[in-house]
């Protein structure tokens, strides 16, 4: 005799095993391009609104200023996704980029070669430091990266004579070709940021190395069960981070040509700022190396809009940028808990 052990009882639930199967919600696919692409469209709204509210913005010369002050800013903001996205912090940048610059101007008196591979080779060992300390010495980045910003800062003073000298580059060298040249009429660091930025996108989205970043960020104990080389990794990321603030440096002492000491303040939590206004979350896991460069936009188009207006200083860039940023990560909460209840 067969039993039939099914019973009103216990009924199976086939709605939620279709909802399963068929993957993300269309609640949640929204909440995942919101989350993804809301600062590209907030962009593309504040230069269409300050195209027709301003006469000079869309101008030639206004476009080629913000694109090639924003392309330092951008390197800066590249290295800082990769290390975001593991769910570390980076304070030194804005120091490494200001030391990157003072030695890429002294070392310019020898050449091309020295004052690209000094700065690179100073900024980088820092942040190889860094993820030795974060990673082997599981200390907090916070407080290392901390460290190394009043490091750098020393060394910057040191070399500098205390900020008594300015180290000046050759405005007939190669090296100054890179900061002020053009290409199709577009400044040279511009071209540089843009294949760097595409660079990075592929390392973060294509490669292994981009997958154990995201798995470090997403779960880090969960990453080494997997055998991700979770140490290694986070070395990795703050040693690029370093990297990219000097190469940064050196851009942007051959555009000014001279080594400007006071340069780099701030320029830390404008590089987070950028990030996370892009779509990284801060907790890791989850970020964007096209959202960064979108976040960098957006945060120079907002000060160049305040320079428009004229009546308004430059405290109030600080003000807006801070606000932005609040209602961003606001944004990203909500939106991340909402993915999650759906």
């Amino acid at each position: 005799m067969t039993i039939d052990t099914k019973s009103p009882a216990d009924p199976v639930d086939h709605t939620a095993q279709r909802e399963q199967a068929a993957g993300p919600s269309r609640s949640e696919r929204l909440s995942a391009l919101a989350q993804q692409h809301g600062a590209l469209v907030t962009l593309i709204v504040a230069v269409v609104a300050a195209s027709v509210g301003f006469d000079t913005f869309m101008t030639a010369d206004n476009m080629e200023n913000m694109a090639v002050s924003s392309a330092f800013l951008a390197v800066v903001a590249l290295g800082m996704t990769f290390v975001i996205v593991t769910g570390g912090i980076d304070l030194s940048v804005g120091s490494l980029f200001a030391l990157g610059g003072v030695l890429a101007a002294w070392g310019s008196q020898y050449g091309t070669a020295v004052a690209l591979l000094l700065p690179l080779a100073v900024c980088g060992l820092i942040g190889l430091v860094n993820g030795l300390l974060i990673a082997r010495a599981r200390l907090a980045p916070f407080i290392v990266t901390l460290a190394a910003m009043l490091a750098a800062r020393g060394i910057l003073l040191s070399v500098t004579d205390e900020g008594s000298k300015t180290y000046l580059v050759d405005k007939d060298s190669f090296f100054a070709t890179l900061g002020q040249g053009k290409v199709l009429g577009v400044g040279a660091p511009v071209w540089i940021t843009v294949a760097l930025f595409v660079a990075g996108a592929v390392v973060l989205r294509r490669t292994r190395f981009g997958q154990y970043v995201y798995a470090v960020g997403g779960n880090e104990d969960a990453a080494a069960l997997m055998g991700a080389p979770v140490a290694r990794t986070k070395i990795a990321v703050y040693t690029v981070s370093g990297l990219c603030a000097g190469l940064a440096g050196a851009l942007n002492a051959a555009w000014l040509v001279s080594g400007v000491t006071i340069l780099g303040s701030g320029m830390e939590l404008e590089a987070i700022s950028a990030v996370v206004i892009g779509g990284t979350l801060l907790t890791g896991g989850f970020g964007f190396i096209s959202g960064s460069l979108v976040g960098v936009l957006l945060l120079k188009v907002i000060q160049n809009v305040i320079n428009q207006i004229g009546s308004l200083d430059s405290a109030y860039q600080q003000v807006v940028s801070g606000a932005f940023l609040a209602v961003v990560v606001i944004a990203q909460t909500w939106l991340g808990r909402r993915r999650r209840v759906l």
